[in-house]
């Protein structure tokens, strides 16, 4: 545990506070940006869990057609959709999923990842970013997993197109 210059612990806020500084000190999207922020006040789990959820609710659904075996996302318990648009260099994402926590985990994302360039996209390491945010700590194996899952399968298609 951290301690402060007065030798007693940091409050966990504070502690999420300076992690949260050190991510808007890097070129991340300000959706992104503004999630951290907004998580770094919650001290709370479970005010962190139902903000992940309302994250997951704003994400416009995917049409029908869109919900494939070429988007959907292997090595997830729930099921996951994934869609890739590209515009000239940049990339933009669009998910949905039947669980609501995965959902919003899509939602964070979406907002690391989209309208940014395949190369920079491939080398953004979204795992790091999460345990920095603290938001790993508290997900079920299964969850973490398909979290690895969902950016293994964004890092290795911006991988492919930026070669």
């Amino acid at each position: 545990m951290r301690s402060s210059v007065y030798g007693s612990p940091d409050p966990p806020a504070l502690a999420a506070r300076r992690r949260v500084a050190y991510i808007r000190a890097m070129s991340y999207p300000d959706a992104f940006r503004e999630i951290a922020d907004n998580l770094s006040f919650l001290d709370d789990w479970e005010d962190r869990y139902k903000y992940i959820i309302e994250l997951g609710q704003k994400l416009p659904p995917l049409a029908d057609d869109e919900k494939n075996s070429a988007t959907k996302v292997n090595g997830c318990v729930s099921q996951v959709w994934l869609v890739t648009e590209r515009n000239g260099e940049e990339l933009r994402y669009r998910g949905e999923s039947d669980a609501m926590i995965v959902r919003g985990l899509a939602a964070i994302l979406i907002a690391l990842y989209s309208d940014r360039p395949a190369r920079e996209i491939a080398e953004t390491d979204a795992i790091a970013l999460f345990d920095e945010l603290g938001l790993r700590e508290h997900l079920s194996t299964q969850r973490s997993n398909g979290l690895v899952a969902m950016v293994n399968r964004i890092r290795s298609e911006a991988r492919a197109l930026a070669a």
